[in-house]
């Protein structure tokens, strides 16, 4: 069973947040609605990167690896695998903000 890590960035907040899914779309839409009580207050997400694992509990380990990551060491992941990045204009947010 396929699962998704993902990285989602609140401008409003100027935080990242980190999960995993096996529907990445649903998921996003889920934050933008605020029907996450986690991400609610930083409302609209713009979705930044993903990654897919071949089974959940891989999914959770880079999940929790991500989560320990200061921002910047998250930006340098980020950047370091770029295919992850889900337009090229993201990859050149991301390069602004490193």
């Amino acid at each position: 069973m396929e699962c998704f890590v993902y990285i989602i960035y609140s401008e409003k907040l100027d935080q990242f947040y980190k999960g995993q899914t096996q529907n990445i779309q649903k998921r996003i839409e889920r934050h933008n609605a605020g029907s996450e009580k986690a991400t609610k207050a930083g409302c609209p997400w713009r979705f930044i990167w993903s990654g897919q694992k071949d089974s959940r509990s891989e999914a959770l380990l880079l999940e929790n690896k991500l989560k320990n990551l200061s921002r910047k060491r998250l930006i340098q992941f980020m950047l370091k695998y770029r295919e992850g990045f889900a337009t090229q204009n993201e990859l050149l947010f991301m390069q602004k903000l490193s």
